[in-house]
């Protein structure tokens, strides 16, 4: 039930982040070589990140191609348990305007914590400290509810990657929690990955949050060109 269409590639980095070795023009071709119909091209960024406006034009400056829809966004932490976004706060504002960006991919890289971003270690800390489980599962999951309420156009990037890092699993989180977080993503519109980098989330998690109405797209999660739109991981899970 809760597997994508393969179709389309919502999360592919270019060289606009550091991490990523592929120029947009390279990545567009692998989109076209997959028979992909929808890309999006993803690039990090924190608050002071300077260069999506180059990022925007550069994206634009391709060219269409017949039968595939290119769409944007930029990946951002989610920084604290208010739901605050690492992005520049000019971008955040222009979400889905005809100056910005499509999308903001909302990411779990460090847990967000009550006075700013843990880091995973120090998330595994404050638990063998005696910070419940469950409590900072829910702290996890208000953070990113209140994210996607800021934010409006929202993708969940790799949701419940940062659980392993942590010593939690997703079976540690409750029905619930799950289902506050559907509940949210789609009143808000929000786009949920299913991410072939990560193998996440897993197949509990998948299935409740499409029999919620949660709108799944599949993710690469590519950091070079030739990962856009294969799916090793996705196309053997059971649909």
């Amino acid at each position: 039930m809760g597997i994508p269409s393969l179709d389309g590639d919502h999360h592919v980095h270019s060289t606009f982040s550091d991490d990523a070795v592929s120029p947009p023009v390279d990545n567009l071709a692998a989109a076209v070589r997959a028979g992909l119909t929808t890309v999006r091209m993803v690039d990090h960024v924190r608050t002071t990140t300077t260069y999506v406006p180059d990022f925007l034009s550069v994206v634009r400056g391709l060219g269409r191609r017949e039968g595939l829809a290119v769409l944007t966004g930029v990946e951002a932490k989610i920084l604290d348990a208010s739901g605050a976004v690492d992005a520049p706060p000019e971008v955040l504002a222009a979400v889905g305007g005809p100056h910005g960006v499509d999308r903001v991919l909302l990411a779990d890289h460090q847990f967000p914590g009550t006075d700013g971003p843990w880091s995973p270690r120090a998330t595994s800390e404050r638990i063998a400290a005696g910070l419940a489980p469950a409590d900072a599962l829910e702290m996890l999951v208000t953070a990113t509810v209140r994210a996607m309420r800021a934010v409006g156009r929202a993708q969940l990037a790799h949701p419940f990657s940062l659980l392993p890092k942590i010593g939690l699993t997703e079976d540690d989180i409750s029905d619930d929690l799950l289902d506050e977080l559907a509940a949210v993503a789609v009143e808000t519109g929000t786009l949920v990955e299913v991410n072939e980098k990560w193998q996440c989330p897993g197949p509990r998690v998948r299935d409740r949050w499409a029999a919620a109405g949660v709108a799944l797209v599949a993710a690469s999660d590519a950091h070079v060109a030739s990962d856009v739109g294969r799916y090793p991981w996705l196309a053997t899970v059971k649909r």
